[in-house]
């Protein structure tokens, strides 16, 4: 089963918070054939540790401001790997080096990757 509408309209509001503080690199993964109790992995870089605490804040407060809490957060001491559980949507902030380390993607490579469409993207577009 894919990714619900719902998740979808998570990853892209993540995305956009994650672009908002310079993240990086975000790719979407739809994790819902082999997790199934996750529909979405939403993958992010920054580039140092202040960076990805920032960005994982700037989620979390969107996330909110969409009228959907956390579940779960892990790793926001270090700031080199932070975990926010939302339920359908994770997201996933690294530091480049973990990132690269750890190879999520590598991973998760038989899963579909899920188009992103930020709030910006989708009225750039309409503009045209």
């Amino acid at each position: 089963m894919p990714a619900t509408p719902n998740a979808i309209a998570h990853v892209a509001i993540v995305a956009a918070a994650a672009e908002a503080k310079q993240g990086e690199d975000v790719v979407a993964l739809d994790v819902s054939g082999p997790i199934g109790i996750v529909d979405a992995f939403v993958i992010i870089t920054g580039r140092n540790e202040r960076n990805v605490q920032a960005i994982a804040d700037e989620i979390e407060d969107e996330m909110l401001a969409n009228g959907t809490k956390k579940l779960r957060r892990e790793g926001r001491g270090l700031g080199r790997w932070i975990l926010l559980d939302f339920g359908d949507v994770v997201a996933h902030v690294f530091h480049e080096e973990e990132r690269m380390f750890y190879g999520l993607e590598r991973l998760w490579h038989d899963c579909p990757v899920i188009p992103i469409a930020t709030p910006a993207a989708s009225t750039a577009i309409g503009d045209l």
